[in-house]
């Protein structure tokens, strides 16, 4: 991965050559955001996924398998009872991530995943009475469970045309990278465990799916090869699906997702498996697309956002993500699909299990130790 000082000096390059060529450079855009951060949710626990009510307030779900409400005005807490009880919480599964349709307003659906009694993966779809859950409909489950109880991914989004994206983990036995690997789930493409699915809202097959070698109609499947990733974004600015998942030793990998493609866990990494032996002699392999930057050591990225909101100045544009290990935030500039520059901020802040854009344009962080929910809004 370039240095720090290459990428600096690479975004200066790109500026200098837009004002050679005269072309008009917006200097406020150009300039760092002074920002205010509130804790709005303090003292709960593992804060794994986020979303927006129309009227303002916003659910979260906690690990242990509680959804919750907040007030936008009093910040005031309130359980929401009937969720699914086989909720497993045990090593990294439980209750993830939470998302609401794009058309809520009209159709009412909210959209949540977890892992269920035996290590199942579940991808469901409620409606809220109250503060009560509703009309609940199971739109995908796992045939087969990840019995180590790990790597189950978790991110729900839609793109603009409002088809569902499901970030899915390995799960299995093991997570032993290699050519020799125990746990090919991510390979192996009869398999739901390493992929991102793609659905119809109502949780059917588009007929635009891929096919697979082998298969003779398309299935949820939209891509594969994918170790653990909690990271899952839809850029409006470009109409593009990028994705951020944990690698082993070192090897956190961004990367852009396209219709088909093969992300090549457990074949290559650029990390090293847990007992120091690479998982592979190079990272990478015909056949199989590389990331478009990736972390070593680790920063175990989780959460991943879009800035849209242009008050934010200099990040505009850029994405965001939350990194567990690495308790910060790390921000990630583009010039077209080439990273020429990245930060990181409110480092040590604790682990950052999510990060999300509100509807207000206020920045979203959900924290560990203790949970907690960070606003962080731009000073005008």
């Amino acid at each position: 991965m370039p240095s720090m000082t290459n990428l600096l000096f690479a975004s200066i390059l790109f500026v200098t050559a837009c004002t050679e060529n005269k072309e008009l450079v917006d200097t406020t855009q150009s300039q760092s955001p002074i920002t205010t951060s509130t804790t709005i949710v303090n003292n709960r626990e593992v804060i794994w996924g986020l979303d927006f009510l129309p009227d303002g307030d916003m659910l979260f779900t906690e690990k242990r398998g509680r959804l919750v409400r907040v007030n936008k005005t009093t910040n005031a807490l309130t359980e929401i009872s009937g969720f699914p009880t086989d909720v497993d919480a045990s090593g990294q599964g439980g209750l993830m991530d939470i998302k609401l349709h794009p058309n809520y307003a009209s159709n009412g659906w909210i959209y949540a995943n977890y892992s269920s009694t035996g290590g199942f993966i579940n991808l469901i779809r409620f409606k809220l009475n109250g503060n009560q859950v509703s009309n609940i409909e199971t739109l995908l489950k796992s045939n087969t469970p990840s019995a180590w109880r790990g790597h189950y991914g978790g991110r729900i989004v839609f793109d603009k045309a409002s088809y569902l994206y499901l970030s899915v983990g390995e799960g299995g036995t093991t997570s032993y990278g290699g050519e020799n690997s125990p746990n090919k789930n991510a390979q192996n493409l009869q398999s739901p465990w390493g992929k991102i699915h793609r659905l119809t809202d109502d949780g059917k097959v588009p007929a635009d799916n891929p096919i697979f070698p082998g298969a003779t109609a398309p299935s949820t499947v939209w891509c594969y090869g994918l170790r653990n990733p909690q990271g899952l974004v839809y850029n409006p600015f470009t109409d593009q699906l990028w994705e951020t998942e944990h690698g082993p030793m070192g090897g956190d990998e961004l990367n852009l997702i396209q219709k088909g493609k093969n992300y090549g866990w457990p074949l290559v990494s650029y990390g090293k498996n847990y007992d120091g032996v690479p998982v592979s002699a190079s990272p990478l392999k015909e056949g199989i697309e590389p990331p478009v930057t990736y972390w070593v050591p680790s920063i175990a990225a989780s959460g991943l956002i879009v800035v849209t909101n242009p008050k934010f100045k200099r990040w505009y544009g850029n994405l965001m993500s939350g990194a567990l290990a690495g308790a910060h935030v790390h921000r990630i500039m583009f010039q077209g699909d080439k990273v020429i520059e990245t930060e990181k901020l409110w480092n040590g802040i604790g682990r950052v299990r999510n990060i999300k854009e509100g509807p207000d344009g206020n920045i979203y962080l959900c924290v560990e130790g203790p949970g907690r929910i960070i606003r962080v809004s731009p000073n005008n």
